[in-house]
């Protein structure tokens, strides 16, 4: 398993980042346990049976959910109202991490799409 390079990528995260990430992998396994963690567009991603459905990244200003879909999060209409958006991610902060039950919502949204849920 991919697994020790989504750590090497956590571990060369900066406090609360790391932290707020790693709580964030944790919430997505727990939805799907069966999931990949590979590296994809060099940022963690969690795959079912061959598709990502899940990943994040840290960025200077902000961190982002990636569904891995174009169409994923406008499924959640209102479950979104209050965060920032684009058509691919989901941006959030350290200080305002993702609550677990919009990580379920998105994560069921998604399996949704690929067929697994």
């Amino acid at each position: 398993m991919a697994h020790h390079e989504v750590d090497a990528y956590l571990a060369s995260l900066d406090e609360p980042v790391r932290t707020t990430l790693d709580q964030l992998r944790t919430m997505i396994l727990e939805e799907v346990p069966e999931a990949e963690q590979v590296l994809s567009y060099g940022v963690p991603a969690f795959k079912v049976r061959g598709k990502a459905v899940a990943g994040f990244a840290a960025y200077k200003n902000h961190l982002s959910y990636l569904p891995h879909s174009g169409t994923a999060l406008a499924a959640l209409g209102s479950d979104l109202d209050g965060w920032e958006t684009t058509k691919g991610a989901l941006k959030f902060s350290a200080g305002t991490p993702l609550p677990k039950p919009l990580v379920s919502k998105l994560i069921a949204a998604r399996l949704r799409e690929v067929g697994s849920g």
